[in-house]
């Protein structure tokens, strides 16, 4: 894994220094090495810091230069398949072309195999051929265009923009701001999306001007050219699409073995590493089947990590021993106390770039820095849940509208107020006793504060309504937000959704193209590259998506339970019983710090009179929000924390 910037001022000299200080501000993306170069004619600068995953050698150096000289890269990520691309290239003779040693290649890094495959395939048809995450810039020297080009699930982060008439561009936004013609005017559209979805979603930053290249895409810029499109070499939407027109023709157990095949397949390529791997475990099905399928793979127990948290409700960390013992991995897990884990806010700011209010930020920063001291490769479970059905609004959504649809709107209002009429904590006391006797499926944790979204779901008028509120952090962010127009995206655009046949099919489609890349792959990139620790995601592997989009909802959601077919693949190496128990997520006792040891730190960040003067926010719905959540009345954490990490941005 690795960080890059650059600029282009066409006509203008390019100062090495400014891409020196660019690249610095990326170290912890890289701190193997460091470089950069210049085409001092056309007024372009790459620069790039590096941390060395294949091929540690100095033939993996960056900038890179094709051996024609006309091609030079900067490159963020990993090819996985690049040894299979490299046979191909040499079946055309081209290593041969370039002469030297190791059968005309340089060294074995996947930079030097994508830089010979973008000369000798052209940019769309090497993206194609690809199977990987990455972000990249290519100069092409001959025709003076610059590409930028994205993975197509958003692994890798990509900005660029045009300030003061300088194209900028790099991993992180630090990057950009490193540049004198930075100037970083607060976009409050971008600020109404983030406080609906926590995160600020592709194409949109923070900053007016400064754009995140969507997933799946690259982007060609000519000198002076200003009005560039992204264009799609990939797409979530026509996969699934495709998917779901032509669905799998084989019965349960072809589907399980075929599932168990690619999953394989990409963990087996994603264990390619020069530098000592391991795997994030959970316990949970998606970690456990990816460390299952490592464990399966090597002939050394796989290094495993964990955190807990002893609050009750908060705690994973038994489980991933259960299912570490079981594998025989070399497991090492931490439990963490509630004040080393506060200690951690403070870095958030820096180390997010922008406003990012995912609190599962904190657990995923801890558990990378536990891993760090043992690995510099991480693999991980994401995306499980958004291919094979794994969140609970999966079940709920329809189940919700099938009995509560046919109600007249007052009825359910009534309904709603007697819902809320006890607080979350209260209702959790009640049903204490009950939920420990019920079947573990249908068992929750948080039930009162689940019972509370109930009510507020009593008010909607359609399913598609429904999933929306659930996934919406400020129901009307233009409220909130002064001087905010919330710009359209796949959550509130019906445009942009895409054509499968039910419901649910299609939250996990706009799950997968929303939430997943512009929350939980921020979340992950930025949290363990803050400690320079390179992740990777096996699910995300293309070919194991376009599979999973072919099956039917029934190989994906059985009788109530999520991500059937996962866990049939799962239980051929851990046993059910390790397994099956209420999904808990990867959370923080958020609202119990809130009014607590957080207290008086989010009183200052939250005073009226500040929020104010600032002239971002509309005070007073944040603070009525703020004294039902300190009277227990409503648990409104989650609300809070966006105001809270975008009011501690600002600040840093």
């Amino acid at each position: 894994m690795c960080g890059l910037a650059g600029f282009w001022c066409s006509g203008v000299l390019p100062d090495p220094g400014v891409l020196a200080r660019m690249a610095d501000t990326l170290v912890h993306r890289g701190p193997d090495d460091a470089g950069w170069w210049v085409d001092e004619f056309a007024g372009i600068g790459l620069a790039h810091r590096r941390l060395s995953i294949l091929d540690i050698s100095p033939a993996g150096h960056q900038p890179m230069v094709s051996p024609s000289g006309r091609y030079v890269i900067v490159f963020n990520g990993e090819i996985y398949n690049h040894l299979e691309l490299r046979a191909m290239l040499e079946r055309l003779s081209l290593p041969q072309q370039r002469g030297g040693d190791n059968g005309g290649w340089r060294g074995h890094s996947d930079t030097e195999t994508l830089l010979a495959s973008l000369e000798a395939w052209g940019v769309e048809d090497t993206l194609m051929k690809s199977v990987g995450m990455f972000a990249l810039a290519l100069w092409d020297r001959e025709t003076r265009m610059l590409t930028l080009a994205r993975d197509r699930l958003g692994e890798k982060p990509l900005y660029y923009g045009w300030q003061k008439g300088v194209l900028l561009f790099g991993s992180e936004l630090k990057a950009l701001k490193a540049h004198p013609a930075f100037v970083g005017e607060i976009d409050r559209d971008a600020l109404a999306l983030y406080l609906r979805h926590s995160a600020i979603p592709a194409p949109y930053s923070i900053y007016q001007g400064i754009h995140k290249l969507p997933p799946g895409t690259f982007l060609q810029i000519h000198a002076g050219q200003k009005n560039a499109r992204p264009v799609a070499y990939w797409s979530v939407r026509s996969v699934a699409e495709a998917g779901q027109r032509n669905l799998f023709r084989g019965g349960e157990a072809e589907a399980v073995a075929e599932l168990e095949h690619l999953l394989g397949q990409s963990i087996a390529g994603q264990m390619l590493a020069d530098v000592p791997l391991g795997a994030f475990l959970s316990g949970g099905v998606d970690s456990s089947i990816v460390v299952a399928l490592m464990q399966a793979r090597s002939s050394r127990p796989v290094k495993t990590f964990t955190i807990g948290f002893r609050e009750q409700g908060y705690n994973e960390a038994e489980h991933a021993l259960a299912v570490a013992q079981h594998l025989g991995t070399e497991h090492t897990e931490l439990y963490v106390p509630a004040n080393e884990a506060q200690e951690v806010i403070p870095l958030l700011p820096q180390l997010y770039d922008e406003p990012f209010a995912d609190s599962s930020q904190i657990p995923t920063y801890l558990v990378s820095k536990l891993a760090r001291q043992h690995v510099t490769v991480s693999l991980s479970g994401d995306g499980g849940d958004e291919l094979f059905g794994g969140y609970n609004r999966y079940v709920w959504v329809q189940r919700l509208w099938r009995r509560l649809g046919w109600m007249p709107l007052p009825l359910r209002a009534a309904l709603a107020g007697v819902l809320t009429a006890l607080p979350p904590a209260a209702w959790d006391g009640a049903f204490r006793r009950v939920n420990r006797l019920l079947p573990a499926r249908l068992r929750y944790a948080s039930l009162g504060d689940k019972l509370h979204k109930l009510a507020d779901i009593l008010a909607t008028q359609s399913p598609e309504e429904i999933y929306l509120g659930l996934v919406s952090h400020w129901k009307q962010p233009v409220q909130i937000v002064k001087g905010g127009v919330e710009p359209a995206t796949a959550l509130t655009d019906a445009r942009q959704w895409a054509n499968v046949p039910d419901l649910t099919h299609r939250m996990m489609y706009l799950d997968t193209v929303s939430y997943l890349p512009d929350d939980i792959l921020t979340k992950v990139d930025r949290a363990a590259m803050g400690v320079s620790l390179e992740t990777r995601v096996p699910f995300l592997d293309h070919r194991v998506l376009e599979f999973a989009w072919t099956l039917p909802l029934a190989m994906k959601l059985r009788d109530g339970q999520s991500k059937w077919l996962l866990r049939q693949v799962l239980y051929r190496h851990v046993p059910r019983e390790l397994i099956e128990r209420p999904k808990m997520g990867f959370g923080i006792p958020l609202d119990v710090w809130l009014r607590g040891p957080l207290k008086g730190w989010a009183d200052g960040l939250l005073d009226p009179v500040r929020l104010a003067r600032e002239g971002y926010f509309e005070p007073e719905p944040i603070r009525q929000k703020w004294r039902e959540h300190q009277a227990g009345r409503r648990n409104w954490s989650y609300d809070l924390w966006n105001v809270l990490m975008f009011q501690a941005w600002m600040e840093s």
